[in-house]
């Protein structure tokens, strides 16, 4: 069961992120109208609305069995009374609500035949609320006072800075997968790589603050000689580790290969080898990122160590 419920939690944290981020990524990053808008392009919508659907299912199978878990048998998660009181009584009850509803919202508006250009950030707004219910699943609501303030706020803005990043791998992955990339589809995807250069640094910034204030309460002063040592130790050095391969490739698609392609914009053999090579970096730094997701739903379920 424990399993099962690591897994229900990775997709719920991987379909939030690019609910979110995805949604946002399409208002800054591409063009608001013509063909390779998020809208004419089709595939976004269908993206995020299988995210949705995605969440909404894995919220509720999520909560069932978590809710068994705790009742100790696979019954009593379809008892009613048992079902109230973890509703009532359990903020994990009530953030699985929040984010099934969300999710479940998503899902109609992007299937909506009047979703229109105004429509991506009300679906960004939806996955936010999904992102940030995301909190109350971890280690950031456990404390209490201004100690518990500044821990859920820090994991809150850890959730939301990294549904940006992986939001936007998602769709970067989507653009380069595209075949073929005639010249306006290159150049709209070249303006989309630069369009995040900013926004990327920004991120990279906000996450390693967020994790440090996170990592102070989860480790502590003292908690370090047993990084190496404990199960969750081992699991956050690895997380640790995959970050930093992700800025890396990160800092190489910015600085090596998005101006490579920009220089090969007028060369179509040059900006061929330029996309094969962004194509690779983008997919491999997407599949860092949801295998950093799975960390983080399986990092939820340890005892931190300043707790051990």
């Amino acid at each position: 069961m424990e399993t099962a419920i690591v897994l229900l939690r990775w997709a719920q944290y991987a379909a939030s992120f690019v609910l979110m981020g995805g949604a946002l990524f399409a208002v800054y990053a591409l063009p608001a109208q013509g063909p390779l808008s998020a809208a004419a392009l089709g595939w976004p919508r269908r993206l995020l609305a299988g995210a949705g659907a995605l969440l909404a299912m894995a919220s509720v199978t999520g909560l069932l069995l978590q809710t068994a878990n705790v009742a100790g048998s696979f019954s009593a998660a379809f008892d009613p009374a048992t079902l109230i009181s973890v509703l009532t009584e359990m903020a994990m009850g009530v953030s699985s609500v929040v984010r099934a509803l969300a999710a479940a919202l998503s899902v109609v508006l992007l299937l909506s035949p009047r979703f229109g250009r105004s429509s991506w950030l009300p679906t960004s707004g939806l996955g936010a609320i999904a992102t940030v219910s995301m909190a109350w699943m971890g280690h950031g609501a456990a404390n209490e006072g201004l100690a518990g303030v500044i821990h859920l706020g820090a994991d809150i803005l850890h959730l939301v800075t990294a549904a940006v990043w992986i939001g936007a791998l998602a769709f970067f992955a989507g653009l380069a997968v595209q075949r073929p990339l005639g010249d306006d589809s290159l150049r709209a995807f070249q303006s989309a790589l630069a369009g995040f250069s900013g926004v990327g640094s920004a991120v990279v910034a906000t996450l390693v603050a967020s994790g440090l204030v996170n990592g102070w309460f989860l480790v502590g002063p003292a908690g370090w000689p047993a990084l190496a040592t404990s199960l969750y130790g081992r699991l956050l050095l690895l997380k640790l580790a995959i970050f930093g391969a992700m800025v890396l490739l990160a800092a190489a698609n910015r600085f090596r290969l998005t101006p490579a392609l920009r220089a090969g914009l007028d060369d179509p053999s040059q900006a061929s080898a330029a996309v094969a090579h962004l194509r690779r970096s983008l997919l491999l730094e997407f599949g860092a990122a949801l295998t950093l997701a799975l960390l983080v739903a399986w990092l939820g379920r340890l005892a931190p160590i300043s707790a051990q």
